[in-house]
Parts: C-alpha cells; structure tokens; sequence
C-alpha cells in the first residue's frame, strides 16, 4: 500500500517538511555523482562506498567511541571509523543519505503524506527538532541491537517512523488515500482508516525485527534496519504531547474524503 493523501487538512505552510525533502534530494543527487568504481587506495571501495562510510552511521565505532566493547575487528574499526569528531555528526549526517530510488522514493511519499500535519501541529521549530530527535531515538534502538556491526545505517526511516508515530496520535480518525500496484502502470485507489495503515505497518516492522533477531544478521533481509524504524515510532508515539504542548488542538479530519481527497498537504 503506498499512500498518497490524506483527509486532514493543514493549517500552514509546511517549510521544514518540504526542506528535509529538498535537503534528502540534494544529498541523493550528490551521491549518484560519486564514482562506483572499486579503488585499490581505498581498500577497494568506491567513493559512493567512502561516502557511505565516511556519513553514514557505523554502530561499531560509536559503541566503540563511548567505550563499549563492540566485539569488533580492530582493524576493521580503524580503517572505516571516520576520524575525530566527525563520527559524533553521523547519526545526524545519516538520516538525509538514501542508497537507491526505491529508499528514497518510498521514505519522501511517506514523510509528504504525514509530515506535514505533524509540522502543522507542532509548529516549524518543534517540528524540525522532533524530527532529529526521533531519529537519533531510532539510530540508538539500531546500535542497541548491532553494538558491533560495521555496515553504516542510512536513510530517513527511522526518523520518518516517529513521524508516523506522532501523527497515529494526533489524527487517530484520519483517512489515508492510498493506491495499490497491480501492473507496472495499473494502481488500485481505496480508502483506509490511518490507525490500520500504520497500525499495520508498524506490526510488520515489529515481526520482522523479532524474527531478525533469530537470524544471524539482526539487520534483516535487504539491509533493512527494523530496529531504527521500530525505536523510531516509540519515540514518536512517547514524545508528540511533549512537543504539542500548548499549541493549537490539531484539525479535525475532513468529511467526505472520498468525494474530496488530496495529495500531500
């Protein structure tokens, strides 16, 4: 199911939801211009591959920078560290890398759907913090699980998964358009309460991070970091009354979504 609307309508301008896009994008465009090209000086990584390590977060060398054993190579830690202070930066130089179309593609259409109603409750300033401070909440539930893992976690997921959260407790009787693949260029609309579309999606994060958790590599199949998307959503789901806090009460969804439905804001 990929939404793409939904039926609350926002009271403002979302201009640090739309800036989180537009950085995402940027940093996207930057890395397809790097060479994927294996580099004997570099160990046989590629500069996309350098890129990676260098922004993305390495749970290994954090758990290893605050004096965890991470039960790592030590070589490995220190040829992929990134030096001095700029492995501190990382959990938040991570949530605006993508690794493919598809990551970026699917992570945006969920952050327009949702963000901007969270934004539109919080306010602009609260909004961007929320959004940071969800997502390290998701990067410490990933390096909780993998203390000595030395792939680097990327992509706004995990940080988009708190927005998912703040928004299931915002706007529990929002309707969600969404459109269902079929064929290549055939998609089915339907309407959907926004409790089961995300209820949904978090209990699937939350099967497969168990079940990852039985396998030999936590992360899951694809790569795909369960415990940053579940941490995540907790965060958002404890967090969004802190942040609401003496604010306007949030817009009552619309009536008639299905006469009347709209794409993104």
């Amino acid at each position: 199911m990929i939404p793409i609307g939904d039926s609350v309508r926002s009271r403002s301008t979302p201009y640090v939801n739309v800036t989180i896009i537009a950085v995402n994008v940027i940093v996207f465009f930057y890395a397809l211009s790097l060479n994927t090209f294996p580099n004997p000086q570099f160990g046989f990584l590629s500069e996309l591959d350098l890129f990676f390590y260098d922004w993305g977060t390495i749970p290994a060398c954090l758990t290893d920078r605050f004096g965890f054993d991470p039960e790592a190579n030590p070589r490995g830690l220190a040829f992929l560290c990134p030096p001095g202070n700029d492995l501190l930066l990382t959990p938040f130089t991570a949530m605006f890398i993508h690794g493919g179309w598809l990551h970026l593609i699917g992570n945006m259409i969920f952050l327009w759907v949702f963000g901007d109603n969270v934004e539109d409750a919080m306010g602009h300033g609260r909004y961007a913090l929320f959004y940071l401070v969800v997502g390290l909440a998701a990067t410490a539930a990933h390096i909780a699980v993998n203390q000595a893992d030395l792939i680097p976690v990327i992509g706004a997921s995990g940080a988009i998964a708190g927005v998912l959260g703040a928004y299931l407790v915002l706007y529990p009787r929002a309707t969600v358009t969404a459109i269902l693949p079929i064929f290549i260029l055939f998609f089915i609309p339907f309407y959907v309460p926004a409790v089961l579309l995300i209820g949904f999606w978090f209990l699937l994060q939350l099967w497969s991070g168990v079940a990852a958790l039985n396998a030999t590599d936590v992360v899951g199949a694809g790569g795909v970091a369960w415990f940053a998307h579940i941490g995540g959503f907790v965060a958002g789901l404890l967090l969004v009354r802190l942040f609401v806090m003496g604010r306007p009460r949030p817009p009552t969804p619309r009536a008639g979504m299905r006469r009347r439905w709209r794409l993104g804001r």
